[in-house]
């Protein structure tokens, strides 16, 4: 009968309930190393807040890149001048394309995104504001004119610009549908000279590299070019060169995604320094 008060499963178990301490299992609770998940929470916070206040930026105009199509014989001038406007303008970035004003012309014709057009003269911007590309009149801001370029040791002997015409005399010349190309026709027709050119370059800067390598023995360069790659190539003067001055106009794009940085970069151009910057590089005013 005793045998029958201690049951087989007697009391003995529900001794089991001590294993419910595993509620101590607050393993989960005790888990507050979840707390440890908290800097987690506020990093992603943060990242939020970051997140908000840069597109808050860009979008009023206060960052982002402003895209300048220039003319290749611009790239010293304003290249200077857009590390200026990146200094003064916090988290913007002035990414340029330089090349012959008829082709970068071309590409804005076609769609090609940019904020800012600068040509090397009013014959190559035309196409822009006659195709409603321009978000208004173009605005002349500079002047240039050609020289000879040699190299430095002057292998043809060239002194003048009657030279170019000499048997032998490899001569390089812009295309005659880029500026540099069609001023080179005026200033040698005013000199009477005839050139059989070796080749005719897309942009000013491809007959300066021929020059300074030692490619061509002259070629005919704006005097920019020229004096920005001074003491490789010598510049020679020619009184002609006063009948192809080219004036270099700028604008707005009228599809400009930075439409109102495009404007702050255009008076900065237009400005004294933006003067200062060009005349020291060897333009003209207008």
């Amino acid at each position: 009968m005793k045998e029958n008060r201690v049951p087989p499963d007697g009391r003995a178990e529900p001794r089991r309930p001590r294993r419910s301490r595993r509620p101590r299992r607050p393993r989960p609770a005790s888990a507050p190393r979840v707390g440890g998940g908290r800097p987690f929470l506020l990093l992603a916070a943060g990242c939020g807040d970051t997140g908000d206040g840069g597109s808050g930026g860009s979008g009023s105009g206060s960052g982002g890149t402003l895209t300048v199509f220039a003319a290749a014989s611009l790239t010293e001038s304003f290249t200077a001048l857009g590390k200026s406007f990146e200094s003064s303008h916090a988290g913007v970035k002035v990414r340029f394309n330089f090349g012959g004003s008829s082709t970068l012309a071309q590409q804005i014709a076609q769609g090609a995104p940019a904020d800012v057009f600068a040509a090397a003269s009013p014959a190559t911007m035309k196409p822009v504001s006659d195709g409603g590309d321009a978000a208004g009149p173009p605005r002349v801001f500079a002047r240039n004119r050609l020289v000879i370029a040699v190299p430095k040791d002057d292998p043809g002997k060239v002194k003048a610009v009657s030279d170019l015409s000499r048997p032998g005399l490899k001569v390089v010349l812009c295309a005659e549908r880029v500026p540099c190309g069609a001023a080179a026709e005026t200033a040698l027709a005013a000199a009477g000279v005839k050139v059989a050119p070796a080749s005719r370059e897309q942009d000013v800067k491809a007959v300066l590299t021929k020059v300074r390598l030692g490619e061509a023995d002259a070629g005919l360069v704006y005097r920019s070019d020229a004096r920005s790659a001074s003491p490789q190539v010598k510049g020679i003067e020619f009184a002609e060169s006063a009948k192809a001055v080219n004036d270099y106009p700028i604008t707005v794009l009228k599809k400009a995604p930075k439409a109102a940085l495009a404007g702050e970069f255009v008076k900065l151009v237009l400005s004294p320094q933006g003067r200062t910057a060009l005349t020291g590089a060897g333009f003209e005013t207008p």
